[in-house]
């Protein structure tokens, strides 16, 4: 009878050895089918190993604050340009200041450089500003498709605003749209609603060679519309200039700006909101109401009955005087449309965003508002020269470092030591793979410290191997044989890994929260590997001993095997007292 007892309590004990390994083999498999799909077979690597781009950023003079470059400013912009360069979906980079007006960006190889210039170096003043009239870039416009094929393809990229962050009106909805509009853009629809063919205030038709005249009711003066009407934005060297002049303007002047794509050119009204009320913004996939990409803002109390104020009068306006812009380093980011007063704090901009634009101008709202304007001194390609040279002595004292430690296995444990490797292969199959896959999802970067932070996890991944090794080998010398032996051992090995590892992840979360730059990079990779030490003991190690313990090598205490109980000092009286009689009692 004592058979069966035995048989029914196996199931708790040892579950199901097989069954986990198979699960851990699938994992395996698994994250490796990932890194051949997503077509990332290494790790991206910080600046330090791989090279990258270096911005030297230099503050810039405002109009009417000629104190504004100070130790103050300058570190809140640098803080302000790392979240920006994090929202790009970038780590390891490095954002920091040089002298007194001066901040160097590092940005690592593999991110993408243009996209990384444009938005780090479009860091002046962000603001809001009244749209009073607005016409094609170009000086002639190109010629304007029939009516049909315009309404058709109208509705590209318009934006509309929206007072109610999780509610859209009615007839909001744009979709995305990939044919040439009246301008060669999509536009949006109140822009749709004042084409320039339509009469102007004299009573005379305008005519596509000739710049287009305001709308009525435009009270635009002389100046402006003449500075208008030579603005031309279709290159990139003109709307660099217009950008400078602009954003060199007093914020309670009216500008002439263009369009970030050139597509438009607009008159604007002074500001009316400023980038600093912006309290935060983000892009966000709107599948209730079918409207796709949005943009939500939110305000400050401030900000939020200041931007009331300002749609509430828009709203009362004929397009294109209902429509604001969204003004950055003197640059127009984006016109939305108004139909009603906006209050409550918060606003949703919609129409037509893909993920990148909806993202590109969430990130723009949310870290565009500095306390200083700069321009990019310098740009140069940052070699990893000096890295690889580190990078190859930390690999070759990482492997000196494993090799030490196989051999001390072996010697020690012997046929243990198979388990200590396996169990070493798997966890680094789990690490590589998780490593090459955080590159694409979060921006994950392999820095020399984070190398540093896998090697150090390898001592810790061996150590817990040696605690669950000792358990087992103390209780075959009390007298028990293999099998109890491995699962009486487990529980207290357990508890002393599991308080080992919380330990290791304790100070590589404390380090992580309270550090910045490449330290963090050891950081993260100490405390991933930590938790991958977890489950590789528990989901493979413990399992494997199981499944070994059954194994006549093993169980049977081969003088290779690690486990001999003359080896281990094990009391033969105890070995046999299965076939012995009790003759005394213990006390």
């Amino acid at each position: 009878m004592a058979a069966p007892k035995k048989g029914r309590r196996a199931p708790a004990s040892q579950g199901h050895p097989g069954r986990t390994l198979i699960l851990v083999l699938i994992a395996m498999v698994g994250l490796i089918g990932g890194m051949f799909y997503s077509g990332t077979l290494t790790p991206r690597l910080g600046i330090d190993l791989a090279g990258g781009t270096s911005f030297t950023l230099a503050a810039q003079n405002q109009p009417g604050k000629p104190n504004a470059i100070n130790e103050t400013n300058m570190k809140t912009a640098a803080g302000i340009m790392e979240r920006r360069v994090n929202g790009l979906g970038v780590t390891e980079s490095e954002v920091q200041t040089q002298g007194s007006n001066h901040i160097i960006v590092n940005i690592p190889k593999g991110t993408d450089a243009k996209q990384a210039r444009e938005q780090v170096g479009t860091t002046a003043q962000l603001g809001f500003r009244p749209v009073l009239t607005t016409t094609a870039g170009t000086k002639t416009p190109e010629p304007e498709p029939n009516p049909s094929q315009s309404g058709a393809n109208g509705k590209g990229k318009g934006d509309k605003a929206s007072g109610d962050k999780t509610k859209v009106q009615p007839g909001t909805q744009q979709s995305p749209s990939s044919k040439p509009t009246t301008q060669g853009r999509a536009v949006t629809d109140s822009l749709k609603k004042a084409p320039s063919a339509k009469p102007t205030p004299s009573g005379k038709p305008s005519t596509p060679p000739a710049p287009p005249t305001p709308p009525a009711g435009a009270d635009i003066p002389p100046a402006l519309q003449k500075q208008l009407n030579a603005l031309d934005c279709s290159t990139k060297k003109n709307r660099a200039a217009a950008g400078e002049k602009a954003a060199n303007t007093k914020p309670s002047d009216p500008i002439v700006a263009c369009k970030e794509d050139g597509a438009q050119k607009y008159v604007l009204g002074p500001v009316g909101v400023e980038g600093t009320d912006v309290s935060g913004a983000k892009a966000v996939f709107d599948s209730q109401q079918g409207q796709g990409w949005i943009v939500q803002m939110d305000f400050t109390s401030e900000g939020g009955k200041k931007f009331g104020d300002i749609t509430g009068k828009l709203a009362a306006k004929a397009p294109p005087q209902n429509q604001f812009g969204i003004v950055l380093d003197g640059a127009v980011v984006s016109s939305p449309s108004v139909d009603k007063a906006i209050m409550g704090g918060g606003a949703t901009i919609s129409g037509g965003f893909t993920q990148q634009t909806a993202e590109d101008l969430g990130n723009m709202l949310s870290y565009g508002a500095l306390p200083l304007s700069f321009k990019i001194d310098d740009e140069t390609t940052v070699t990893a020269a000096l890295g690889g040279e580190q990078l190859q002595a930390g690999l070759i004292a990482g492997a000196i470092g494993l090799g030490l430690v196989v051999i001390y296995l072996v010697a020690y444990y012997r046929g243990l030591a198979l388990v200590a490797l396996a169990s070493l292969g798997v966890s680094a199959v789990l690490t590589y793979t998780i490593m090459t896959l955080l590159g694409p999802a979060i921006g994950f970067a392999l820095n020399l410290p984070a190398v540093c932070g896998a090697i150090v996890a390898i001592g810790i991944t061996a150590d817990s191997f040696i605690v669950y090794f000792e358990r087992i080998r103390d209780e075959i010398r009390d007298g028990r044989t293999l099998r109890p032996a491995v699962e009486r051992g487990w529980p207290r090995a357990r508890r002393t890994i599991l308080v080992s590892d919380f330990v290791s992840f304790l100070a590589a979360a404390v380090l992580f929260a309270v550090t910045v730059g490449k330290v963090q990079g050891f950081a993260f990779t100490l405390g991933l590997t930590t938790v991958l030490d977890v489950v590789v003991v528990f989901f493979f190690t413990k399992p494997l001993m199981t499944l070994l313990a059954r194994r006549k090598f093993f169980s049977d205490g081969h003088p290779w095997s690690g486990l001999d109980p003359k080896r281990l000092g094990a009391k033969p009286p105890l070995r046999r007292r299965r076939g012995a009689a009790p003759t005394t009692k213990e006390a």
